[in-house]
């Protein structure tokens, strides 16, 4: 399984928020490069960022932080926020993203989603599958919808996607486990590489997610508040 550590941005610094609410915006560190080196140097290889003013503001805002992070370290990274076009993708990729995640375009615009799809292939293209209370959210959380999470992934499987970030949203931030019961449910009906994101805070977490099936978890504020540190999760790689 791969361990994904989370840097999330908000101008140009690295934060986290609780449940995706800017209001709870806690800053861990002024520099999201020196974060990177601390995940290199500790021998994991998967950066999962986040363009949080980007989600908000429906555009690419922290271009130059994954420039700076993909010319400086080796680490493999997926980016996410603001994507709203092939030309955004293109971007993101020239800029040194190895992969890129997008879930709003996938609700609002779905052939235009599939298009990507068509274009980059299943391995370039994460879908972003945020929901609460199982129903998917799309614009940076902001916008509910009445789709279930189950059919929403299982119904872009179908189509060609490989990848999706399931993120619950009530979880996120809290440390208080991940859905890794409804992340079961997901893998017992789609095969499909699951990345689990949301509530993950011992080492117990991720490897019930492991049994569970899941491709990959993302660490964000375990990590920063100490709950689980890079050591430990390198041991896991």
């Amino acid at each position: 399984m791969r361990i994904i550590i989370a840097i999330d941005i908000i101008g140009g610094k690295c934060v986290r928020l609780t449940r995706g609410d800017f209001n709870t915006k806690k800053v861990y560190n002024e520099d999201p490069l020196e974060i990177a080196r601390q995940i290199e140097d500790s021998g994991l290889h998967y950066l999962h960022l986040v363009d949080l003013d980007g989600a908000r503001n429906k555009k690419i805002e922290n271009l130059k932080i994954l420039e700076k992070i993909a010319w400086k370290t080796k680490l493999k990274v997926d980016f996410g926020g603001g994507l709203r076009s092939y030309e955004d993708l293109i971007t993101v990729f020239n800029a040194g993203a190895r992969q890129a995640t997008t879930g709003s375009v996938a609700v609002t615009d779905p052939h235009l989603f599939l298009d990507w799809l068509a274009k980059l292939g299943q391995e370039k293209l994460i879908l972003g599958a945020d929901f609460i209370n199982r129903k998917i959210s799309a614009g940076g959380w902001l916008e509910k919808t009445d789709i279930d999470v189950v059919s929403f992934v299982s119904d872009y499987r179908s189509k060609g996607v490989k990848y999706t970030i399931c993120t619950d949203i009530r979880k996120d931030g809290m440390l208080q486990g991940p859905s890794t019961a409804l992340y079961k449910e997901i893998l017992d009906e789609v095969k499909v590489s699951l990345i689990a994101s949301g509530g993950i805070s011992s080492m117990k977490d991720i490897e019930d997610l492991r049994n569970a099936g899941c491709e990959g978890a993302i660490i964000g504020k375990a990590f920063y508040e100490g709950k689980i540190t890079l050591k430990e999760l390198a041991e896991q790689c």
